[in-house]
């Protein structure tokens, strides 16, 4: 088997053990299981405890001390291990500690996954620039049909969705015991000290303004980019619940609709090169916001029947919301950021938005669905949940396009190609 297939198996795999629960979850925990808002919040919010360090202390351990392939495959068996019992958790409180361990062995992976491609298709002579992105976009498609295997499976709303993650986490943890080796580059690890590794050395771009300023909108930003994957499902699986919409395709393929946003995802990367060169990175990312504002936006007012379309809508666009702001924010960082502090600049901006930013953004948004959007009967006023999350975006945006300054210049574009 060529060297590409092979990563590319192992790019679909590390996001369907993933994508077979995170959309689902919701729908587990709040319309099968009936737990509160905050408790699914305290579950969900491991994702970004998760996100915070872990990422960059298993770097370090595979950058000194084990082979990365080894490494990634220790973390995916525990993953797995661990998913296996979560069908049989009824407490959400011990819950979260099952989810939480399973994040902490799962997240670092992400990145490590990236490593291991970077350094065989290196060692073997490929041009990784060239390469690599067609492998990656496999990962998207493979979080894509592990949404549509739990939703045509019927474990949308039930622990299999589990089993099914946990299986695949086991299969790709003896699969990455089969790829070329990707030992520690110590000799390279030991010049840099373990707070230039864990990125804090970046922290001294607060004191300049208009990085303090960016770093701070990531935050606020990052606090809504997981609310539809945290609610998303729930809130289209909700619908049964009205006589008229039981049986319709939005309910019974709840997943699947919400499958057109990671479609979308890879369609929307394709434009970002067009709308930097012809826009610049500030109006990228504000793009980005006004895109937030839609698509809670029309979540607010759709519905099965005649408001199908602005489901489906609001599907598309979350690809311009998601992926404007993580790129072009990346982009800024590497375009505004001495080479010295560049790769800790950059662990900084993953850390306040998929960070600090999700974290708040899940525990905040879960306490404000409970406080705010139950109705007297316990259901949740989903068109008031999903316009409070569009006022929130679009209070960002204005505040973004009016506070943040930054001059649109195309060679800054230009130079990140040569």
């Amino acid at each position: 088997m060529n060297l590409k297939l092979r990563l590319t198996i192992m790019s679909f795999l590390q996001f369907f053990v993933w994508g077979a629960w995170l959309i689902t979850i919701g729908t587990y925990c709040i319309n099968a299981k009936h737990w509160t808002f905050p408790q699914f919040g305290a579950i969900f919010s491991t994702l970004a405890l998760s996100s915070l360090i872990m990422p960059a202390i298993t770097g370090i351990i595979a950058d000194r001390w084990i082979n990365a392939e080894r490494l990634y495959g220790l973390l995916h068996l525990v993953y797995g291990g661990i998913l296996f019992f979560v069908p049989g958790v009824s407490d959400p409180d011990v819950l979260y500690y099952y989810i939480l361990a399973a994040m902490l062995c799962y997240m670092p992976t992400i990145s490590l996954s990236n490593s291991i491609a970077y350094t065989i298709l290196k060692s073997n002579k490929f041009d990784v620039v060239k390469v690599f992105p067609p492998i990656r976009v496999w990962g998207t498609i493979g979080f894509i049909v592990a949404m549509w295997v739990t939703n045509l499976s019927g474990s949308k709303d039930n622990g299999n969705q589990f089993y099914i993650a946990a299986v695949a986490a086991i299969a790709l943890a003896g699969y990455s015991f089969t790829l070329p080796s990707c030992p520690p580059a110590r000799n390279i690890s030991r010049t840099a000290s373990f707070t230039e590794q864990l990125g804090l050395n970046a922290f001294k771009l607060f004191s300049n303004y208009k990085m303090a300023l960016f770093f701070i909108f990531s935050m606020f930003l990052g606090a809504a980019l997981q609310l539809t994957n945290m609610y998303g499902d729930a809130y289209l699986d909700s619908f049964k619940q009205a006589s008229e919409y039981a049986d319709s395709i939005v309910v019974k393929y709840s997943t699947i609709i919400m499958s057109i946003s990671q479609i979308s995802e890879t369609v929307f990367i394709l434009t970002i090169p067009f709308f930097l060169r012809r826009f610049g990175i500030k109006n990228v990312m504000l793009f980005s916001m006004i895109a937030w504002v839609l698509r809670f936006g029309l979540f607010a007012f759709g519905n099965p029947a005649e408001g199908l379309w602005m489901i489906i809508l609001s599907c598309i666009v979350y690809g311009m919301a998601f992926d404007f702001f993580n790129i072009s924010g990346s982009l800024f960082v590497e375009t505004n950021t001495d080479t010295t502090i560049r790769s800790s600049a950059q662990g900084l901006f993953m850390m306040m938005t998929n960070g600090v930013g999700a974290y708040i953004g899940t525990i905040a948004s879960s306490w404000a669905i409970d406080m705010f959007f139950k109705t007297e009967n316990n259901q949740t006023n989903w068109n008031g949940t999903w316009l409070a999350f569009a006022g929130y975006s679009l209070i960002i945006a204005v505040l973004f396009a009016l506070l943040f300054r930054h001059k649109h210049r195309p060679e800054e574009i230009e130079n990140l190609h040569h």
